[in-house]
């Protein structure tokens, strides 16, 4: 096994490319890949301020450490959740690398912000804890950014991420979500520009990546996440990768190439229906946005950010 790109000894295989990397080699690629999308989708401009939410997960850390290869001005956003012993172990990872590197970490304690930690939702707001964990996080992403004067939040989904939600989506035949599946979101309106440059990167070349790197990151699955369908469709999509290796790709790049405009012809949101939150002025079709409608009390969203 040599390298595509060098012909050193090879040490990890890349099977939808038919080609193995060197450490160095696969290194570059990771980054060319991240460059590549960033580009081809108009992610990030020069001179704008980007903001990393940072689990402590590989994906996450991996994505924050390419940016800063490729020369972009990067801090990272650590949201305390409240998952007990998972959330203090990924809290540590990504305070250690942001520490290694001398970079800024912005933390914000949604447990706080709410009245109670994501762990408990299910028992007060008789939702599912992923379901109350995601409203909060795309609440503090959009709000923190704003508070802070940053242009863009980058997140770490990657093709394997983004294939499960496509798969689910067009199983639903979800038009509303399927014209939003784009690894770039617009601002406007009230929100910052939000985007995913890890969509050409599978899960396994993240880990990687942050085991070349010696980049430490959380291993264990969030606990909230079992049941969870995304888990399902991941894996029915690695068992078809596994016979006929770049499916994923062909999928979710061919949708993005063929078909997401389609979508977003089919699906106009109006956006004039917004308005600012009545709490916290986060930008809602309603009197209250859905942070606000999730916490118990309302205030506490704007006395304790």
């Amino acid at each position: 096994m040599k390298c595509k790109r060098c012909l050193e000894p090879g040490i990890i295989d890349i099977r939808r490319h038919n080609a193995s990397f060197c450490g160095d080699c696969f290194l570059h690629y990771c980054k060319e890949q991240v460059r590549k999308t960033i580009k081809e989708h108009s992610m990030i401009f020069d001179g704008e301020k980007v903001l990393v939410a940072v689990s402590g997960g590989k994906d996450s850390l991996a994505l924050w450490d390419i940016l800063l290869e490729l020369g972009y001005e990067v801090d990272g956003l650590y949201l305390a959740l409240g998952i007990g012993q998972y959330s203090q172990d990924s809290h540590a990872m990504a305070l250690k690398y942001a520490q290694s590197k001398s970079l800024k970490l912005i933390e914000k304690d949604v447990q706080q912000a709410l009245g109670f930690s994501i762990s408990d939702s299910p028992r007060i707001v008789k939702r599912a804890p992923c379901s109350a964990c995601g409203t909060s996080k795309r609440h503090f992403f959009n709000s923190v950014a704003l508070e802070n004067n940053y242009d863009v939040v980058a997140t770490g989904h990657n093709l394997d991420d983004e294939a499960a939600v496509l798969m689910g989506n067009v199983l639903r035949w979800d038009l509303s979500s399927l014209s939003r599946q784009s690894p770039c979101l617009a601002a406007g309106n009230g929100f910052v520009r939000k985007i995913k440059p890890l969509v050409r990167l599978s899960e396994r070349e993240m880990a990687a990546y942050c085991i070349i790197k010696g980049i430490d990151y959380i291993v264990q699955e969030c606990p909230m996440s079992k049941g969870n369908r995304h888990i399902g469709l991941k894996e029915a999509l690695n068992a078809i990768e596994d016979r006929s290796p770049g499916t994923k790709s062909a999928f979710y790049l061919g949708f993005l190439s063929k078909a997401l405009d389609s979508f977003k012809q089919e699906e106009n949101f109006d956006f004039t229906t917004l308005q600012p939150c009545k709490v916290c002025k986060s930008p809602t079709p309603s009197e209250l946005c859905a942070f606000c409608r999730l916490s118990k009390k309302g205030p506490s969203v704007v006395n304790n950010r």
